[in-house]
């Protein structure tokens, strides 16, 4: 702002982002804005080696003409050096993160403005377990690391604008003072630039405002009071608040949120009555709590744990429920905005499909699909269009109808080959856990995180259940032991560690006979 006293020498700033958010338009504005306001300005920038591994970094330097006594430009470095930036910009959370790593932010020198929203990684996306880096310990450590740090979701703020982050960071730069320019002088900058200026400005004070209130209060992240516990049938829609009054009082008020959002889930993966099965195996693990007196604490977290995981593992991925997903409308809104389709442009949207004969027989009745297993010639026949992989648009009508006709299947599902291996998977996973609650709740606890090992579909299930089983094989040693569930646990780990399984059996190998 004009008020805020002029730094001497060089005034670095990195900002880090990823393709499509503007982060080329942001550094060339602050350029613009350098020159236009006498000074000297410079930018640079190192791509990321891909989307999601790393972001691009744009490095400015700018330099006061006043600040030269012989009126030349300084000679400006071309990439940023650990400890010695004023000013790091990251467009989300994760590349925040990344600035620290790399050491960019400096608590003595660097001001630090980041985007609190979420972009998974592709670590985060393709770890077999939750790969989620925990946001609380970014955001902390962003704080501890930085002289000033400011932090929003301008990504939502960009969005309610119609415009990319790029303006929302701007406006987040400017209203933080620490560049000697002000706030007319940023947007005039904007309105030079003569392309999408409507938007870029209402973004730009957008972020400004939100970053204006964060100073004003000393912070940009107030926490919510924790939310009430409400009754059951509050957290659902109609169609479920029948079954959801019915169950009133069933369980502990602090399981509703996770049991609502199970309930949802297996309606929309199935229906109603699918729901109530889940419903009826979760109220055997309330009884179960109640008659085995475990403590309040550890049964809260097992019906919490259970509930989730149980009706992940009911909502089991298969090629009915793959097709229903990528054909639904809330599907393609999602890809149009991504993309940011305008009015005036189309898109195709091709799919790459390649089930096995495996996934095919699990789609067919029990019977036929068990007698496409067993028939050589049937294999041979069904084989021969299943060893490639084809090419379908669903933005087309063919395309649409093809996958429209296999998410149809849903209401055949429960005398599917593969429903009734699944249930009665589940049924003995289920089992197991209430069998342990009375004398080993801690040990019954892990037994249900298990389930994070049996996910996905095709090659990917096939792995993970070999895993599970292996785990489950444990069990009848683990028991006698006291830190059975603790080993559980760390076997459980190490089945996330690596897809080959070979983590797995050494942990296996060298855990203690009973």
């Amino acid at each position: 702002m004009n008020d805020t006293a002029q730094p001497q020498g060089i005034i670095s700033l990195a900002i880090l982002a990823m393709g499509g958010e503007g982060g080329g338009v942001l550094a060339d504005w602050l350029v613009d804005l350098a020159e236009n306001n006498g000074h000297w300005a410079q930018t640079t920038s190192v791509p990321g080696v891909a989307q999601r591994t790393g972001a691009t970094i744009y490095y400015i330097e700018m330099y006061p003409q006043t600040a030269s006594p012989t009126g030349q430009p300084p000679v400006m470095a071309l990439s940023p050096f650990p400890g010695e930036v004023d000013i790091v910009l990251a467009s989300e959370l994760m590349e925040a993160g990344r600035a620290l790593q790399r050491g960019l932010v400096d608590a003595d020198k660097t001001t630090f403005i980041a985007s609190s929203h979420r972009v998974y990684s592709m670590t985060e996306r393709t770890a077999m377990g939750d790969g989620r880096v925990d946001e609380a310990k970014l955001l902390a450590g962003a704080q501890a690391a930085a002289k000033l740090f400011i932090t929003a979701d301008f990504a939502q703020l960009a969005e309610q604008a119609g415009s990319l982050i790029a303006p929302a960071l701007y406006g987040a730069l400017a209203a933080s003072g620490r560049l000697p320019f002000s706030k007319a002088q940023f947007e005039a900058t904007i309105e030079r630039s003569g392309v999408g200026v409507k938007t870029s400005l209402k973004a730009f004070a957008a972020g400004f405002g939100a970053t204006m209130q964060a100073l004003h209060t000393g912070t940009a992240n107030v926490d919510d009071a924790p939310p009430l516990a409400l009754p059951l049938h509050s957290h659902v829609g109609p169609k479920l608040r029948a079954l959801t009054q019915s169950l009133q009082g069933a369980f502990a008020p602090s399981a509703h949120e996770v049991i609502a959002a199970g309930l949802t889930r297996l309606t929309d993966y199935q229906d109603v009555a699918y729901a109530t099965l889940y419903a009826r195996r979760l109220q055997d693990m309330a009884q179960g709590l109640d008659s085995a007196s475990v403590a309040p604490a550890l049964a809260a977290e097992v019906l919490r744990e259970g509930a989730r995981h149980l009706a992940l593992w009911m909502s089991y991925e298969d090629t009915v429920r793959v097709a229903d997903l990528k054909t639904r409308r809330s599907r393609f809104a999602r890809v149009r905005q991504e993309v940011r389709l305008s009015e005036t442009q189309l898109i195709d949207i091709h799919e790459f499909m390649h089930p096995r004969l495996e996934e095919i027989a699990d789609t067919l009745p029990a019977d036929v699909g068990r007698w496409l297993l067993r028939s050589k010639v049937a294999k041979a026949v069904v084989g021969r269009f299943t060893q490639k992989g084809r090419v379908v648009q669903t933005s087309s009508l063919r395309g649409f109808l093809l996958l429209y006709g296999v998410a149809s299947l849903r209401r055949i599902r429960p005398v599917s080959l593969r429903y009734q291996t699944e249930q009665q998977r589940i049924e003995a996973w289920w089992a197991q856990a209430l069998q342990l609650l009375p004398q080993h709740a801690d040990l019954a606890l892990e037994v249900l995180r298990a389930q994070q090992l049996v996910k996905g579909y095709g090659d990917t299930h096939a792995r993970g259940w070999r895993h599970f089983e292996k785990l489950m094989a444990t069990l009848p040693r683990l028991q006698q032991l006291p830190d059975a569930a603790n080993r559980l646990s760390a076997l459980r780990k190490a089945a996330l560690a690596d897809d080959s399984g070979q983590a797995l059996d050494q942990a296996v190998h060298q855990m203690a006979p009973a």
